[in-house]
């Protein structure tokens, strides 16, 4: 567990249990499977046992709690960087465990990073509803993952912020329908239910919209109720409030486009939506670093890849940093401390 996280986006990290299961392409070289195998003893997959972490550790987030409180500021914790907290090989009081800590730390904003966010709302629900200082994350690799999963991440109730965790990015993805409000709800047509990018399920004539925008239903007698009343509801048209995208680090990393990572960065800023460039990861190409192929030091002659027709070229993480065309991107939800 961290006290002062090297994660760009928290400042704290906090391992309820550790343990977990690959369940996708961004998992593949999840260097928390490798920690928790080699340094800690911990097997990774299906069933293997999950490790509920030490008493000491859990009393950390109270101290943390209590210099935020001193300090009037808030702290971000990300919760789980060695499990995931809505892992279905997890028991139920745990995750109950959890929550009541998350609830009685209110000076910390709890960041649950989950790639099964489909589990969420139903395993909430058991250990008590999801506290209110919880930002709730989705890992959205491609854009299968992200049609997939977005709605999932807006349908969930509860958490202060809804937010995407784009590391390692693997393809360009397009997340503008959950980005901007007029094209996640695309209004009621017959009072029976909504455009396919709406993030709910579809809602039977007389039911109330669960979103929150003003609108009219459409029925037989026009926009109208079949008792004569005006049929006006109101609508929670969610949008995502935070993006985070990354490339890939460690030894057996795949390169990131600059192209995806642009195209992210431009969707947030045409819709007013924070967004973070975490890393490039292992790779960069021959315009970021500022060399050309005859310049590199012969260590790294050898180490590229070509993807979408782009020489990427594995030079470190920390050479590589975190600069998008020369600018540094650490946008966060409004209200956050930096």
């Amino acid at each position: 567990m961290a006290e002062n996280s090297a994660i760009e986006w928290t400042h704290h990290t906090f391992n309820p249990w550790i343990g977990c299961t690959k369940v996708g392409p961004g998992c593949d070289n999840c260097y928390a499977a490798d920690l928790a195998t080699v340094r800690l003893g911990v097997k990774w997959g299906p069933g293997e046992e999950r490790r509920h972490t030490a008493a000491s550790t859990w009393k950390q987030p109270r101290a943390w709690n209590r210099k935020a409180a001193a300090a009037g500021i808030r702290y971000r914790v990300f919760c789980a960087s060695l499990a995931d907290v809505f892992d279905n090989e997890v028991p139920a009081e745990w995750r109950a465990e959890l929550f009541q800590l998350i609830r009685e730390t209110p000076h910390l904003d709890w960041l649950l990073v989950t790639k099964r966010i489909g589990n969420v709302a139903k395993m909430a629900d058991v250990a008590g509803g999801l506290p209110g200082n919880v930002w709730l994350g989705a890992t959205i690799v491609n854009q299968l993952e992200a049609d997939r999963d977005i709605p999932k991440l807006l349908q969930t109730n509860g958490p202060r912020f809804r937010f995407l965790s784009m590391e390692p990015l693997l393809a360009e993805v397009n997340i503008e329908p959950w980005l901007n409000p007029d094209l996640t709800c695309q209004g009621c047509d017959d009072g029976e239910g909504y455009g396919n990018r709406c993030a709910s399920d579809r809602v039977p004539r007389g039911e109330q919209c669960p979103w929150n925008r003003a609108v009219q239903i459409v029925t037989d007698h026009g926009p109208y109720s079949d008792d004569g009343e005006p049929a006006s509801v109101t609508c929670d048209v969610r949008t995502l409030d935070w993006v985070i995208a990354g490339g890939e680090s460690g030894p057996h990393a795949r390169p990131m486009h600059p192209d995806w990572a642009r195209s992210l960065r431009d969707q947030c800023e045409e819709t007013g939506v924070p967004f973070l460039f975490k890393q490039w990861g292992e790779f960069s190409d021959f315009d970021h670093i500022g060399m050309d192929w005859n310049d590199l030091p012969d260590r790294i002659r050898g180490r590229q890849q070509f993807i979408g027709g782009k020489a990427m070229v594995q030079i470190g993480k920390k050479r590589a940093g975190r600069l998008l065309d020369g600018v540094q991107h650490d946008g966060y939800p409004e209200g956050a401390s930096a």
